[in-house]
């Protein structure tokens, strides 16, 4: 179990909700570790080897959805970091990334294909979401005709904000917020259509992209449990009366409902439980999108 890193021979980048990122000569080292954060704090229970299978995932969408868009993955191969990193393969191994230092431009890229979560609330109150209209009637988990753009602001804590289309343009330019939609979508349509194969339902995700030169590329982490909801074809009903059972870590934001934490304080401690059923969603997931 990896819940902090600590690696004396490199200058730390930055630390996130779980990842811990490094400078390494002109690139970024990043480590994905066992944290796990929900309602925008982080637990102070991990989940052993998350990082490793969030990281075997996103290894596995940067490949498949290179014909659309580079990302910024050099390599995640252990044996070709420098000699001085040679003794944290412990801490390494199979968790971690060197990537391109790229100009983050400043907005989660985040496509729904499903109405729920903080979309199935503004619907609920306006029948639109980021300001894009949609139909009447439609239930919570209903899926949507066409999926569509919703962008979030970052936010290095706290909330992310949805924004609407206009709003991106304004801050990054028009032709530079189409293209981001553009893509987007396209590369959702693709996963969805590869995952829903496999019994996996991608209801939303988001992606982030950086400035490479004049490039757009694919950065972060894509389409992990972590960055999306991944929800079982078997049992998705539009209009349940609760969530579906989910691949990702919906299973832990549920379990925090029942604690009756305020989410404005330290968030309690996870049992056992829901450690090892977290894990197992993870792995589950994984499985079906890699056999």
């Amino acid at each position: 179990m990896i819940y902090h890193t600590d690696i004396k021979e490199l200058k730390l980048f930055k630390k996130g909700k779980v990842r811990d990122v490094y400078e390494i000569n002109d690139n970024l080292l990043f480590v994905a570790t066992d944290r796990i954060s929900c309602f925008d704090y982080i637990l102070p229970t991990a989940i052993t080897d998350k990082g490793k299978l969030l990281t075997q995932i996103s290894l596995f969408w940067f490949d498949y959805l290179s014909d659309i868009i580079e990302n910024h993955l050099i390599t995640a191969d252990f044996d070709v970091l420098p000699k001085a990193l040679s003794g944290y393969r412990d801490v390494l191994e199979d968790r971690f990334m060197i990537v391109k230092k790229t100009e983050v431009i400043p907005f989660e890229c985040v496509v729904r294909g499903y109405i729920s979560g903080s979309a199935w609330k503004e619907y609920q109150a306006k029948q639109s979401v980021c300001g894009l209209a949609l139909p009447s009637g439609l239930l919570e988990f209903s899926k949507l005709e066409t999926p569509i753009f919703t962008p979030a602001t970052k936010a290095e804590a706290g909330h992310d904000e949805n924004v609407d289309f206009d709003y991106m343009a304004s801050k990054i330019g028009l032709d530079l917020a189409a293209k981001l939609m553009e893509l987007s979508l396209k590369i959702y349509s693709k996963a969805r259509d590869y995952a829903s194969q496999r019994g996996i339902i991608i209801a939303d995700t988001k992606f982030e992209f950086g400035l490479d030169g004049d490039r757009v590329i694919l950065i972060d982490e894509v389409l992990t449990p972590d960055s999306s909801r991944f929800w079982p074809s078997s049992n998705y009903q539009p209009g349940s009366s609760s969530s579906p059972i989910s691949f990702d870590k919906q299973f832990v934001r549920d379990y925090l409902e029942t604690t009756g934490w305020d989410k404005n304080s330290n968030p309690p401690e996870l049992p056992k439980a829901v450690v090892e059923k977290t894990l197992e969603k993870y792995k589950e997931a994984l499985s079906l999108l890699i056999q």
